[in-house]
C-alpha cells in the first residue's frame, strides 16, 4: 500500500510539470526552422532566430532552406550563439542540381557534422509544379511509379550517415514508396514533411496510418492554424497515436508569427482541442530529439 501512494504521489507531483513544460518551449525542438539569409524576405535571421530560441528555452532548430545547403550556417551560428543546438541540411532543388547524390555526400563532410537532414525536392517538386500549374522545370522522384536511379542513391546516402529523410513536397504516394524504400535500405529516421499541410499534396488518414506502420513520423505545422485544420490533427494524433508525430512551426515568412510564438500557438491549439500535456511534450521534444540523435 505504501508503494501504490508513493507512485499515485509522484505521478501528482509530475503532472503539473508536464503541463507547464507543454504551455513552454523549454526543451522543444524545431526541426523546420526559415531565416535569413535567403534568396526570398524572412521575418529574421540566423542569429537573431537561435537568439530567439535560445531565450525562449528551445534546446534545437533546424534551418531550412529551399535552394541552398545550411550545414555551414548551422556550423557558424552555433560558434555565434552557444547554448542551443543548431542542425542544416539539404534541400534537393534544382539549385543544387535535383536529386543529386554528390551534393548530399558532400553535405557529410561539412565541418561539424550538423548537416543532419535530407529533404526530398520541395517547391521544385514534380508534385507541386503539377499542381499548382506552373509551367516549369522541376525534379522527380518516380517515374511509372517506381523510385528514380538517383533516389536511391541518397536514400542509400541517408542510411549510410544516418541522416534524417524528410519526403519535402512529394505526392503522398510517392512518399509512402519513399518510405518503405528508406525502411528497406536501413534508414532509421525517416520524417513526412508537413504531411497534413503540404503544397505537394497533404495525406489522407489512412495514407498517415500507413507511413506511420511503415516507421515514418510525421510532421506538423503552425500553417494553416484554424479550429478546423487543428481538429483534424487532433484527430490524426489520437487514431495514430503521439509516438508517431513531431511539431514543427515551418515559419520565417515575414507575415506570420514568429517561430517562437508560432509553437506555443500550435501547442495551445492542439491541446484546446484535446490533446494531452504529455503528448505535445512527446511530440516537441522527445520525438524531434531521436531523429537528431540526441537524447530524449
Amino acid at each position: 500500500m505504501r508503494y501504490v501512494v508513493s507512485t499515485v504521489l509522484a505521478l501528482s507531483l509530475l503532472a503539473p510539470l508536464t503541463i507547464g513544460r507543454a504551455q513552454t518551449l523549454e526543451g522543444a525542438i524545431d526541426m523546420h526552422a526559415h531565416a535569413a539569409p535567403d534568396g526570398t524576405p524572412r521575418k529574421l535571421d540566423v542569429l537573431d532566430l537561435a537568439r530567439t530560441a535560445k531565450a525562449a528555452g528551445m534546446r534545437a532548430i533546424v534551418i531550412k532552406n529551399h535552394y541552398e545547403p545550411t550545414a555551414s550556417l548551422a556550423f557558424v551560428v552555433r560558434k555565434a550563439v552557444p547554448g542551443i543546438e543548431v542542425f542544416g541540411g539539404i534541400s534537393l532543388d534544382l539549385t543544387v542540381g535535383g536529386v543529386n547524390p554528390a551534393a548530399v555526400e558532400w553535405m557529410t563532410k561539412v565541418e561539424g557534422g550538423f548537416g543532419k537532414i535530407v529533404w526530398l525536392p520541395t517547391f521544385d517538386s514534380e508534385s507541386q509544379v503539377k499542381l499548382t500549374g506552373d509551367k516549369r522545370p522541376f525534379a522527380p522522384v518516380t517515374r511509372d511509379g517506381k523510385i528514380l536511379p538517383e533516389v536511391l542513391a541518397v536514400i542509400a546516402l541517408a542510411a549510410k550517415h544516418d541522416l534524417v529523410l524528410e519526403t519535402g513536397h512529394s505526392a503522398p504516394q510517392e512518399s509512402l514508396l519513399i518510405i518503405a524504400e528508406a525502411k528497406r535500405q536501413g534508414v532509421k529516421h525517416v520524417l513526412v514533411t508537413h504531411a497534413m499541410a503540404s503544397p505537394g499534396g497533404s495525406m489522407t488518414l489512412d495514407q498517415m496510418r500507413e507511413a506511420a506502420k511503415l516507421g515514418a513520423l510525421l510532421e506538423l505545422v503552425h500553417a494553416p492554424l484554424t479550429d478546423e485544420q487543428l481538429r483534424k490533427e487532433a484527430d490524426a494524433i489520437r487514431t495514430i497515436g503521439a509516438a508517431s508525430f513531431v511539431l514543427s512551426s515551418d515559419l520565417g515568412q515575414p507575415q506570420n508569427p514568429l517561430h517562437t510564438d508560432g509553437l506555443l500557438a500550435l501547442y495551445k491549439g492542439l491541446m484546446a482541442q484535446g490533446i494531452s500535456a504529455a503528448d505535445i511534450d512527446a511530440m516537441s521534444r522527445e520525438n524531434p530529439a531521436r531523429l537528431l540523435g540526441l537524447q530524449p
